[in-house]
């Protein structure tokens, strides 16, 4: 299986690609446009900043490419919230795969922004989540979010519900680390792998 995950100078690879690598499966790290089309599967994992990120994506050419494929795709973290069509971090455009806004979490005095710790997951409604339940945790670090809509396969909420997971066509994301996610993550991973 060929696994090509988007190096555009986003943070978390490598805790990706470990977490990979303890399943068994070598993947590879490139912004090279052909490899990228040619992988049976792509990651979209980061850390970081919205402005930033698709800087980067659109110097590489990756802003054209990524909307185009048609392999299953998982994006993770800042990986997913790149996905949507404009981002209130920055006042800046995304890639337009999902009709989401990403929109900033306003704190109050019970809830810290950003938003990180453990949360469990609610609503499940995908293959992408198959074997995990409500009382399962996930691990986030976020300080935006995509509201909950139609494309919406898994919820949590910080106070407010938010999209903890998302899904349009080949197209999985998920906002929290799945990678640093014990087994619920692992399983994440899998059920992604066997797509």
């Amino acid at each position: 299986m060929d696994i090509a995950v988007v190096d555009y100078k986003g943070g978390n690879v490598q805790s990706v690609l470990f977490a990979l690598e303890r399943l068994g499966v070598q993947a590879t790290l490139t912004a090279d446009a052909e490899c990228i089309r040619r992988a049976d599967k792509v990651l979209f994992p980061g850390e970081g900043e919205a402005a930033s990120a698709m800087r980067e994506l659109r110097a590489q050419g990756l802003d054209r490419l990524l909307p185009t494929l048609s392999q299953p795709f998982l994006g993770i973290c800042l990986g997913m919230q790149l996905l949507g069509r404009h981002s209130e971090e920055g006042d800046t455009e995304l890639l337009g795969i999902l009709p989401f806004e990403v929109k900033r979490f306003v704190p109050d005095p019970e809830h810290k922004v950003p938003h990180m710790g453990w949360n469990n997951l609610q609503r499940l409604r995908s293959p992408l989540l198959a074997g995990l339940s409500e009382q399962d945790h996930v691990y986030f670090v976020h300080s935006y979010y995509a509201p909950v809509g139609e494309y919406t396969i898994a919820e949590a909420a910080h106070p407010v519900p938010f999209s903890a997971a998302v899904q349009h066509r080949n197209f999985y994301a998920v906002q929290f680390h799945a990678e640093k996610s014990g087994p619920v993550g692992t399983r994440i991973l899998e059920n992604f792998l066997s797509f």
